[in-house]
Protein backbone atom coordinates (compact mmCIF):
# COMPACT_ATOMS: atom_id res chain seq x y z
CA UNK A 1 0.00 0.00 0.00
CA UNK A 2 1.15 3.63 -0.94
CA UNK A 3 1.91 6.12 1.34
CA UNK A 4 -0.88 8.05 0.38
CA UNK A 5 -3.13 5.39 0.66
CA UNK A 6 -2.05 5.22 3.73
CA UNK A 7 -2.79 8.56 4.89
CA UNK A 8 -6.51 8.39 2.96
CA UNK A 9 -7.10 5.33 5.33
CA UNK A 10 -6.66 6.52 8.03
CA UNK A 11 -7.99 10.20 8.02
CA UNK A 12 -10.91 8.12 7.11
CA UNK A 13 -11.11 6.05 9.96
CA UNK A 14 -10.14 9.47 11.90
CA UNK A 15 -13.54 10.97 10.47
CA UNK A 16 -15.61 8.02 11.17
CA UNK A 17 -14.16 7.77 15.25
CA UNK A 18 -14.95 11.51 15.23
CA UNK A 19 -18.54 11.28 13.64
CA UNK A 20 -19.23 8.85 16.35
CA UNK A 21 -18.48 11.03 19.04
CA UNK A 22 -20.38 13.94 17.89
CA UNK A 23 -23.39 11.41 17.51
CA UNK A 24 -23.01 10.51 21.13
CA UNK A 25 -23.04 14.24 21.58
CA UNK A 26 -26.91 14.57 20.25
CA UNK A 27 -27.86 11.41 22.14
CA UNK A 28 -26.72 12.61 25.08
CA UNK A 29 -28.86 15.62 24.83
CA UNK A 30 -31.79 13.26 24.49
CA UNK A 31 -30.73 11.99 28.18
CA UNK A 32 -30.47 15.32 29.41
CA UNK A 33 -34.14 16.16 28.08
CA UNK A 34 -35.80 13.36 30.14
CA UNK A 35 -33.78 13.03 32.88
CA UNK A 36 -33.93 17.12 33.79
CA UNK A 37 -37.75 16.79 33.59
CA UNK A 38 -37.85 13.94 35.72
CA UNK A 39 -37.17 15.98 38.25
CA UNK A 40 -37.94 19.69 37.87
CA UNK A 41 -41.97 19.26 38.27
CA UNK A 42 -41.13 18.82 42.16
CA UNK A 43 -40.15 22.13 42.82
CA UNK A 44 -42.68 23.72 40.83
CA UNK A 45 -45.24 22.27 42.29
CA UNK A 46 -46.29 24.76 45.22
CA UNK A 47 -46.49 27.36 42.38
CA UNK A 48 -48.35 25.40 40.07
CA UNK A 49 -51.08 24.36 42.90
CA UNK A 50 -51.76 28.05 43.59
CA UNK A 51 -51.90 28.67 39.81
CA UNK A 52 -54.50 25.85 38.44
CA UNK A 53 -55.89 25.21 41.58
CA UNK A 54 -55.53 20.93 41.07
CA UNK A 55 -57.38 18.60 44.24
CA UNK A 56 -55.21 16.32 46.26
CA UNK A 57 -55.88 13.55 43.52
CA UNK A 58 -55.56 15.80 40.18
CA UNK A 59 -52.38 16.65 42.11
CA UNK A 60 -51.04 12.86 42.62
CA UNK A 61 -51.95 12.06 38.70
CA UNK A 62 -49.93 15.76 37.72
CA UNK A 63 -46.68 13.79 39.66
CA UNK A 64 -47.30 10.09 38.57
CA UNK A 65 -48.96 9.82 35.24
CA UNK A 66 -45.74 10.63 33.39
CA UNK A 67 -43.82 8.29 35.32
CA UNK A 68 -46.70 5.70 34.42
CA UNK A 69 -46.49 6.10 30.62
CA UNK A 70 -43.01 6.32 30.28
CA UNK A 71 -43.00 3.04 32.53
CA UNK A 72 -45.99 1.38 30.66
CA UNK A 73 -44.63 1.84 27.00
CA UNK A 74 -40.70 1.32 26.98
CA UNK A 75 -40.60 -1.91 25.82
CA UNK A 76 -43.36 -1.24 23.00
CA UNK A 77 -41.16 1.90 21.90
CA UNK A 78 -38.19 0.06 22.35
CA UNK A 79 -39.65 -2.30 19.98
CA UNK A 80 -41.16 -0.13 17.42
CA UNK A 81 -37.66 1.78 16.97
CA UNK A 82 -36.04 -2.25 15.92
CA UNK A 83 -38.99 -1.70 13.54
CA UNK A 84 -39.19 1.52 12.04
CA UNK A 85 -35.34 2.86 12.83
CA UNK A 86 -34.31 4.36 15.69
CA UNK A 87 -32.84 7.20 14.67
CA UNK A 88 -36.81 7.94 13.08
CA UNK A 89 -38.17 7.41 16.21
CA UNK A 90 -35.59 9.80 18.27
CA UNK A 91 -36.15 12.50 16.27
CA UNK A 92 -40.33 12.02 16.02
CA UNK A 93 -40.23 11.76 19.82
CA UNK A 94 -37.85 14.51 20.23
CA UNK A 95 -40.12 16.84 17.97
CA UNK A 96 -42.94 15.49 20.00
CA UNK A 97 -41.58 16.20 23.28
CA UNK A 98 -41.17 19.83 22.43
CA UNK A 99 -44.11 20.91 21.42
CA UNK A 100 -45.93 19.00 24.28
CA UNK A 101 -43.48 20.64 26.85
CA UNK A 102 -45.45 24.51 25.44
CA UNK A 103 -48.82 22.40 26.17
CA UNK A 104 -47.35 21.85 29.75
CA UNK A 105 -46.30 24.80 30.34
CA UNK A 106 -49.38 27.35 29.40
CA UNK A 107 -51.86 24.57 30.79
CA UNK A 108 -54.94 26.52 31.83
CA UNK A 109 -56.64 23.33 34.36
CA UNK A 110 -55.86 20.65 35.83
CA UNK A 111 -57.57 18.14 33.66
CA UNK A 112 -55.45 19.95 30.88
CA UNK A 113 -51.55 19.51 32.60
CA UNK A 114 -53.09 15.73 33.30
CA UNK A 115 -53.46 14.94 29.66
CA UNK A 116 -50.38 17.30 28.71
CA UNK A 117 -48.01 15.25 31.23
CA UNK A 118 -49.61 12.07 29.85
CA UNK A 119 -48.47 12.81 26.18
CA UNK A 120 -44.71 13.61 27.19
CA UNK A 121 -44.93 10.36 28.92
CA UNK A 122 -45.38 9.05 25.36
CA UNK A 123 -42.86 11.07 24.09
CA UNK A 124 -40.57 10.60 26.72
CA UNK A 125 -40.90 6.50 26.18
CA UNK A 126 -39.69 7.01 22.73
CA UNK A 127 -36.21 8.32 23.55
CA UNK A 128 -34.19 6.70 26.58
CA UNK A 129 -34.67 2.72 24.64
CA UNK A 130 -33.30 4.66 21.45
CA UNK A 131 -30.48 6.14 22.63
CA UNK A 132 -29.38 3.15 24.32
CA UNK A 133 -29.53 0.85 21.01
CA UNK A 134 -28.07 3.66 18.65
CA UNK A 135 -24.91 3.75 21.04
CA UNK A 136 -24.80 -0.31 20.93
CA UNK A 137 -24.56 -0.01 16.97
CA UNK A 138 -22.53 3.12 16.36
CA UNK A 139 -20.42 1.90 19.03
CA UNK A 140 -18.90 -1.55 17.47
CA UNK A 141 -15.48 -1.24 19.56
CA UNK A 142 -16.38 -2.46 22.88
CA UNK A 143 -14.45 -0.54 25.18
CA UNK A 144 -15.17 2.40 23.29
CA UNK A 145 -18.89 1.53 24.18
CA UNK A 146 -18.51 1.10 27.86
CA UNK A 147 -16.92 4.90 27.63
CA UNK A 148 -19.74 5.92 25.55
CA UNK A 149 -22.13 4.29 28.19
CA UNK A 150 -20.18 5.69 30.78
CA UNK A 151 -21.01 9.57 29.32
CA UNK A 152 -24.71 8.59 28.68
CA UNK A 153 -25.37 6.91 32.27
CA UNK A 154 -23.13 10.26 33.01
CA UNK A 155 -25.11 12.98 31.46
CA UNK A 156 -28.30 11.34 33.01
CA UNK A 157 -27.39 11.46 36.59
CA UNK A 158 -26.08 15.29 35.93
CA UNK A 159 -29.33 15.99 34.01
CA UNK A 160 -31.45 14.81 37.61
CA UNK A 161 -29.39 16.52 39.65
CA UNK A 162 -29.71 20.07 37.53
CA UNK A 163 -33.26 20.20 37.48
CA UNK A 164 -33.59 21.35 40.64
CA UNK A 165 -30.87 23.44 40.44
CA UNK A 166 -32.42 25.24 36.84
CA UNK A 167 -35.97 24.82 38.30
CA UNK A 168 -35.19 26.47 41.07
CA UNK A 169 -33.41 29.39 39.48
CA UNK A 170 -36.09 29.80 36.81
CA UNK A 171 -38.79 29.77 39.86
CA UNK A 172 -37.37 32.93 41.11
CA UNK A 173 -37.67 35.08 38.39
CA UNK A 174 -40.27 33.16 36.45
CA UNK A 175 -44.01 31.32 36.38
CA UNK A 176 -43.90 27.56 36.83
CA UNK A 177 -44.80 27.18 32.94
CA UNK A 178 -41.01 28.16 32.62
CA UNK A 179 -39.26 24.49 33.81
CA UNK A 180 -41.49 23.07 30.70
CA UNK A 181 -40.05 25.60 28.36
CA UNK A 182 -36.28 25.08 28.58
CA UNK A 183 -36.86 22.23 26.71
CA UNK A 184 -37.57 23.99 23.44
CA UNK A 185 -33.90 25.01 23.14
CA UNK A 186 -32.63 21.55 23.44
CA UNK A 187 -34.97 19.58 21.27
CA UNK A 188 -34.19 21.79 18.71
CA UNK A 189 -30.52 21.12 18.28
CA UNK A 190 -31.11 17.63 18.39
CA UNK A 191 -33.26 17.73 16.13
CA UNK A 192 -31.04 19.63 13.94
CA UNK A 193 -28.12 18.25 14.48
CA UNK A 194 -29.33 14.69 14.99
CA UNK A 195 -30.71 14.39 11.32
CA UNK A 196 -27.78 15.35 9.91
CA UNK A 197 -25.48 12.95 12.23
CA UNK A 198 -27.25 10.26 13.39
CA UNK A 199 -26.76 7.02 11.71
CA UNK A 200 -30.04 5.01 11.48
CA UNK A 201 -30.36 1.42 12.79
CA UNK A 202 -32.80 -1.08 12.50
CA UNK A 203 -33.62 -4.76 13.05
CA UNK A 204 -34.06 -6.19 9.52
CA UNK A 205 -36.18 -9.27 10.60
CA UNK A 206 -38.40 -8.00 13.34
CA UNK A 207 -41.70 -8.65 11.66
CA UNK A 208 -44.82 -6.45 12.44
CA UNK A 209 -45.76 -4.48 15.43
CA UNK A 210 -48.20 -6.98 17.35
CA UNK A 211 -50.44 -4.11 18.83
CA UNK A 212 -52.45 -6.45 21.41
CA UNK A 213 -49.11 -7.02 23.01
CA UNK A 214 -48.32 -3.26 23.11
CA UNK A 215 -51.82 -2.71 24.82
CA UNK A 216 -51.34 -5.60 27.55
CA UNK A 217 -48.31 -4.09 28.36
CA UNK A 218 -49.14 -0.78 28.49
CA UNK A 219 -52.29 -2.01 30.43
CA UNK A 220 -50.16 -4.74 32.62
CA UNK A 221 -47.25 -2.08 34.09
CA UNK A 222 -49.79 1.09 34.82
CA UNK A 223 -52.07 -1.51 36.58
CA UNK A 224 -49.67 -2.72 38.84
CA UNK A 225 -48.02 0.35 39.33
CA UNK A 226 -50.70 2.13 40.55
CA UNK A 227 -52.17 -0.56 42.78
CA UNK A 228 -49.04 -0.77 44.41
CA UNK A 229 -48.96 3.45 45.01
CA UNK A 230 -52.38 3.35 46.24
CA UNK A 231 -51.92 0.26 48.76
CA UNK A 232 -48.49 2.26 50.23
CA UNK A 233 -51.02 5.33 50.49
CA UNK A 234 -54.34 4.80 51.41
CA UNK A 235 -54.03 0.92 52.17
CA UNK A 236 -55.72 -1.83 50.54
CA UNK A 237 -59.24 -2.13 48.82
CA UNK A 238 -61.09 -3.34 46.21
CA UNK A 239 -59.88 -0.89 44.09
CA UNK A 240 -56.57 -1.95 44.61
CA UNK A 241 -57.04 -5.38 44.64
CA UNK A 242 -58.86 -4.81 41.12
CA UNK A 243 -56.00 -2.67 40.04
CA UNK A 244 -53.45 -5.23 41.18
CA UNK A 245 -55.30 -8.57 39.50
CA UNK A 246 -55.78 -6.61 36.25
CA UNK A 247 -52.51 -5.61 36.08
CA UNK A 248 -50.79 -9.02 36.74
CA UNK A 249 -53.62 -10.64 34.39
CA UNK A 250 -52.26 -8.19 31.48
CA UNK A 251 -48.76 -9.15 32.36
CA UNK A 252 -49.02 -12.85 32.50
CA UNK A 253 -51.14 -12.94 29.28
CA UNK A 254 -48.49 -10.45 27.76
CA UNK A 255 -45.27 -13.08 28.61
CA UNK A 256 -47.67 -15.81 27.28
CA UNK A 257 -48.46 -14.58 23.90
CA UNK A 258 -44.50 -13.45 23.51
CA UNK A 259 -43.79 -17.13 23.11
CA UNK A 260 -46.48 -17.95 20.39
CA UNK A 261 -45.54 -14.78 18.17
CA UNK A 262 -42.95 -15.20 15.49
CA UNK A 263 -42.17 -11.69 15.77
CA UNK A 264 -42.58 -10.88 19.88
CA UNK A 265 -42.59 -7.37 20.86
CA UNK A 266 -39.97 -8.32 23.87
CA UNK A 267 -37.96 -11.88 23.27
CA UNK A 268 -38.54 -13.72 26.80
CA UNK A 269 -35.62 -15.77 25.83
CA UNK A 270 -33.20 -12.62 26.95
CA UNK A 271 -34.13 -13.39 30.39
CA UNK A 272 -32.58 -16.99 30.24
CA UNK A 273 -29.11 -15.03 29.91
CA UNK A 274 -27.72 -15.02 33.90
CA UNK A 275 -26.09 -11.84 33.25
CA UNK A 276 -28.85 -10.11 31.38
CA UNK A 277 -31.63 -10.91 34.29
CA UNK A 278 -28.99 -10.35 36.66
CA UNK A 279 -28.19 -6.88 35.60
CA UNK A 280 -31.76 -6.03 35.12
CA UNK A 281 -32.54 -7.05 38.63
CA UNK A 282 -29.80 -4.92 39.81
CA UNK A 283 -30.72 -2.14 38.43
CA UNK A 284 -34.47 -2.49 39.72
CA UNK A 285 -33.73 -3.12 43.24
CA UNK A 286 -30.76 -0.38 42.93
CA UNK A 287 -33.59 2.27 41.90
CA UNK A 288 -35.99 1.13 44.41
CA UNK A 289 -33.93 1.38 47.43
CA UNK A 290 -32.69 4.76 46.58
CA UNK A 291 -35.52 6.56 45.11
CA UNK A 292 -38.41 6.85 47.58
CA UNK A 293 -35.53 8.27 49.87
CA UNK A 294 -33.87 10.83 47.59
CA UNK A 295 -37.53 11.74 46.66
CA UNK A 296 -37.83 12.59 50.35
CA UNK A 297 -34.30 14.05 50.58
CA UNK A 298 -35.64 17.42 49.21
CA UNK A 299 -37.90 17.87 52.05
CA UNK A 300 -36.17 17.53 54.02
CA UNK A 301 -33.37 19.89 52.93
CA UNK A 302 -36.37 22.44 52.74
CA UNK A 303 -38.81 21.79 54.99
CA UNK A 304 -37.04 20.51 57.72
CA UNK A 305 -33.37 22.20 57.16
CA UNK A 306 -35.11 25.49 56.15
CA UNK A 307 -33.37 25.66 53.00
CA UNK A 308 -34.81 27.12 49.21
CA UNK A 309 -35.10 25.75 46.20
CA UNK A 310 -32.20 26.70 44.43
CA UNK A 311 -29.66 25.62 48.05
CA UNK A 312 -31.46 22.27 48.12
CA UNK A 313 -30.96 21.10 44.40
CA UNK A 314 -27.13 22.90 44.85
CA UNK A 315 -27.07 20.32 48.10
CA UNK A 316 -27.77 17.60 46.06
CA UNK A 317 -25.31 18.01 43.67
CA UNK A 318 -22.55 15.59 45.18
CA UNK A 319 -24.65 12.58 43.86
CA UNK A 320 -24.25 13.67 40.29
CA UNK A 321 -20.08 14.41 40.48
CA UNK A 322 -19.70 11.12 42.27
CA UNK A 323 -22.10 9.35 39.26
CA UNK A 324 -20.32 11.37 36.61
CA UNK A 325 -16.22 10.50 37.83
CA UNK A 326 -16.99 6.63 38.26
CA UNK A 327 -19.52 6.69 35.10
CA UNK A 328 -16.91 7.67 33.55
CA UNK A 329 -14.04 5.14 34.37
CA UNK A 330 -16.30 2.08 35.10
CA UNK A 331 -15.95 0.15 32.11
CA UNK A 332 -12.23 0.10 32.34
CA UNK A 333 -12.18 -1.14 35.77
CA UNK A 334 -14.50 -3.88 35.26
CA UNK A 335 -12.03 -5.27 32.55
CA UNK A 336 -9.44 -4.82 34.83
CA UNK A 337 -10.91 -6.87 37.62
CA UNK A 338 -14.43 -8.36 37.04
CA UNK A 339 -17.69 -7.20 35.96
CA UNK A 340 -19.08 -8.99 39.30
CA UNK A 341 -16.77 -6.64 41.54
CA UNK A 342 -17.56 -3.51 40.09
CA UNK A 343 -20.71 -4.11 40.60
CA UNK A 344 -21.31 -5.46 43.77
CA UNK A 345 -18.78 -2.69 44.97
CA UNK A 346 -20.50 -0.29 43.47
CA UNK A 347 -23.91 -1.85 45.29
CA UNK A 348 -22.66 -2.42 48.97
CA UNK A 349 -21.40 1.41 48.81
CA UNK A 350 -24.58 2.76 48.13
CA UNK A 351 -26.23 0.61 50.57
CA UNK A 352 -23.22 1.95 53.12
CA UNK A 353 -23.96 5.20 52.77
CA UNK A 354 -27.45 4.75 53.00
CA UNK A 355 -26.91 3.44 56.51
CA UNK A 356 -24.94 6.23 57.43
CA UNK A 357 -28.29 8.12 56.86
CA UNK A 358 -30.14 6.49 59.98
CA UNK A 359 -28.11 8.94 62.01
CA UNK A 360 -29.29 12.33 60.32
CA UNK A 361 -31.51 14.71 62.69
CA UNK A 362 -32.43 17.95 62.52
CA UNK A 363 -29.55 19.69 63.20
CA UNK A 364 -27.23 17.14 61.15
CA UNK A 365 -24.55 19.34 59.37
CA UNK A 366 -24.29 19.16 55.28
CA UNK A 367 -20.66 17.61 55.69
CA UNK A 368 -22.49 14.06 57.11
CA UNK A 369 -25.24 14.48 54.32
CA UNK A 370 -22.74 15.55 51.59
CA UNK A 371 -20.53 12.79 52.15
CA UNK A 372 -23.12 10.15 52.18
CA UNK A 373 -24.25 11.58 48.72
CA UNK A 374 -20.96 11.97 47.17
CA UNK A 375 -20.95 8.26 48.11
CA UNK A 376 -24.51 6.88 46.80
CA UNK A 377 -23.20 8.73 43.37
CA UNK A 378 -19.81 7.01 43.45
CA UNK A 379 -21.57 3.62 43.38
CA UNK A 380 -24.39 4.41 41.70
CA UNK A 381 -22.12 5.67 38.26
CA UNK A 382 -20.25 1.99 38.59
CA UNK A 383 -22.98 0.09 39.03
CA UNK A 384 -25.51 1.36 36.56
CA UNK A 385 -23.27 2.44 33.92
CA UNK A 386 -21.79 -1.38 34.04
CA UNK A 387 -25.38 -2.90 34.01
CA UNK A 388 -26.06 -1.19 31.17
CA UNK A 389 -23.43 -2.53 29.06
CA UNK A 390 -23.79 -5.89 30.52
CA UNK A 391 -27.76 -5.74 29.35
CA UNK A 392 -26.56 -4.49 25.76
CA UNK A 393 -23.51 -6.88 25.33
CA UNK A 394 -25.96 -9.85 26.31
CA UNK A 395 -27.80 -9.20 22.96
CA UNK A 396 -27.63 -9.49 19.50
CA UNK A 397 -27.46 -5.59 18.07
CA UNK A 398 -30.88 -6.29 16.20
CA UNK A 399 -32.03 -6.60 19.68
CA UNK A 400 -30.62 -3.62 21.42
CA UNK A 401 -33.77 -1.64 21.27
CA UNK A 402 -35.95 -4.43 23.18
CA UNK A 403 -33.19 -4.66 25.57
CA UNK A 404 -32.89 -1.03 26.21
CA UNK A 405 -36.32 -0.96 26.98
CA UNK A 406 -36.01 -3.52 29.38
CA UNK A 407 -33.47 -1.85 31.18
CA UNK A 408 -35.00 1.26 31.18
CA UNK A 409 -38.58 -0.77 32.42
CA UNK A 410 -36.81 -1.84 35.18
CA UNK A 411 -35.50 1.55 36.02
CA UNK A 412 -38.96 2.97 35.95
CA UNK A 413 -40.33 0.26 37.90
CA UNK A 414 -37.73 0.50 40.56
CA UNK A 415 -38.36 4.50 40.74
CA UNK A 416 -42.13 3.70 40.90
CA UNK A 417 -42.18 1.44 43.78
CA UNK A 418 -39.56 2.44 45.65
CA UNK A 419 -41.46 6.05 45.98
CA UNK A 420 -44.63 3.87 47.00
CA UNK A 421 -43.31 1.73 49.37
CA UNK A 422 -40.41 3.82 51.38
CA UNK A 423 -42.50 6.54 50.95
CA UNK A 424 -45.30 4.98 52.77
CA UNK A 425 -42.89 4.01 55.41
CA UNK A 426 -41.84 7.73 55.80
CA UNK A 427 -45.77 8.95 55.03
CA UNK A 428 -46.52 5.72 58.34
CA UNK A 429 -44.11 7.16 60.70
CA UNK A 430 -45.07 10.98 60.12
CA UNK A 431 -48.61 10.91 60.94
CA UNK A 432 -48.34 9.32 64.10
CA UNK A 433 -46.96 12.58 65.29
CA UNK A 434 -48.97 14.15 68.21
CA UNK A 435 -50.28 17.68 67.50
CA UNK A 436 -51.12 20.26 70.41
CA UNK A 437 -54.05 19.48 72.09
CA UNK A 438 -55.60 23.16 70.99
CA UNK A 439 -54.84 22.14 67.10
CA UNK A 440 -58.01 20.45 66.40
CA UNK A 441 -60.20 20.00 63.08
CA UNK A 442 -59.33 20.58 59.57
CA UNK A 443 -55.99 22.10 60.96
CA UNK A 444 -55.07 18.87 62.61
CA UNK A 445 -56.21 16.74 59.46
CA UNK A 446 -53.91 19.01 57.35
CA UNK A 447 -51.35 18.80 59.29
CA UNK A 448 -51.11 15.26 59.64
CA UNK A 449 -51.43 14.52 55.77
CA UNK A 450 -47.98 15.77 54.84
CA UNK A 451 -45.20 17.93 56.42
CA UNK A 452 -45.47 20.61 53.71
CA UNK A 453 -49.41 20.30 54.45
CA UNK A 454 -48.19 20.96 58.52
CA UNK A 455 -46.17 23.91 57.78
CA UNK A 456 -48.80 25.31 56.21
CA UNK A 457 -51.22 24.78 58.49
CA UNK A 458 -49.28 26.09 61.04
CA UNK A 459 -49.60 29.96 59.42
CA UNK A 460 -53.30 29.96 61.07
CA UNK A 461 -51.80 29.42 64.66
CA UNK A 462 -50.33 31.31 67.26
CA UNK A 463 -46.89 31.96 66.99
CA UNK A 464 -46.16 29.50 69.53
CA UNK A 465 -48.58 27.17 69.17
CA UNK A 466 -47.18 27.01 65.40
CA UNK A 467 -43.27 26.10 66.24
CA UNK A 468 -44.60 23.53 68.87
CA UNK A 469 -46.62 21.78 66.25
CA UNK A 470 -44.35 22.41 63.12
CA UNK A 471 -40.87 21.00 65.37
CA UNK A 472 -43.34 17.65 66.07
CA UNK A 473 -44.15 17.01 62.67
CA UNK A 474 -40.31 17.66 61.59
CA UNK A 475 -38.91 15.08 64.41
CA UNK A 476 -41.43 12.22 63.22
CA UNK A 477 -40.13 13.27 59.19
CA UNK A 478 -37.11 12.37 60.46
CA UNK A 479 -37.64 9.39 61.68
CA UNK A 480 -39.82 8.53 58.94
CA UNK A 481 -36.61 9.07 57.05
CA UNK A 482 -34.18 7.13 59.02
CA UNK A 483 -36.20 4.10 59.15
CA UNK A 484 -36.72 4.38 55.12
CA UNK A 485 -33.14 4.72 54.99
CA UNK A 486 -32.21 1.88 56.99
CA UNK A 487 -34.69 -0.52 54.67
CA UNK A 488 -33.00 1.43 51.50
CA UNK A 489 -29.80 0.41 53.03
CA UNK A 490 -31.18 -3.69 53.41
CA UNK A 491 -32.09 -3.73 50.25
CA UNK A 492 -28.96 -2.26 48.53
CA UNK A 493 -26.84 -4.50 50.43
CA UNK A 494 -29.01 -7.63 49.74
CA UNK A 495 -29.02 -6.84 45.98
CA UNK A 496 -25.26 -6.39 46.06
CA UNK A 497 -24.66 -9.96 47.47
CA UNK A 498 -27.84 -11.54 44.75
CA UNK A 499 -25.39 -9.85 42.36
CA UNK A 500 -22.30 -11.10 43.11
CA UNK A 501 -23.60 -14.48 42.50
CA UNK A 502 -25.55 -13.34 39.50
CA UNK A 503 -23.03 -11.86 37.73
CA UNK A 504 -20.39 -14.40 38.43
CA UNK A 505 -18.41 -15.06 35.38
CA UNK A 506 -19.91 -12.21 33.41
CA UNK A 507 -17.06 -9.99 31.74
CA UNK A 508 -17.69 -6.88 28.83
CA UNK A 509 -16.29 -7.73 25.29
CA UNK A 510 -12.77 -6.90 24.55
CA UNK A 511 -12.65 -7.37 20.73
CA UNK A 512 -13.84 -4.94 17.84
CA UNK A 513 -17.17 -6.99 16.85
CA UNK A 514 -17.80 -7.62 13.22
Amino acid sequence: MSRTEQLIRQKGVEEKARGRWLALSVLVLAVLLVAVDATVLGLATPSLSEDLKPSGSQLLWIGDIYSFVIAGLLVSMGSLGDRIGRKKLLLVGATAFGAVSVLNAYATSPEMMIVARALLGVAGATLMPSTLALIRNIFTDPKERSLAIGIWGATASAGAAVGPVVGGALLQHFWWGSVFLINLPVMLALVLVGSKLLPESKNPVAGPWDLLSVALSLVGVIAVVYAVKEAATHGVNWETAVAALLGAGALYAFVRRQFTLPSPLLDMRLFRHRGFSGAVLADLLTVFGLSGLVFFLSQFLQLVQGRGPLEAGLAELPAAVGAVATGLVAGRYARRYSVRSVVTGGLAAIGLALAVLTVIHKESGYPLLGAALLVVGLGAGFSFTVTADVILSSVPKEQAGSASAVSETAYELGAALGIALLGSIVTGVYQGFTAPASVTGPVADAAHESLGGAVEAARTLDPDTAAHMVGAAQEAFVDGLRLAAGVGAAVLLATAAAAWFLLRGQRLQEGIEH
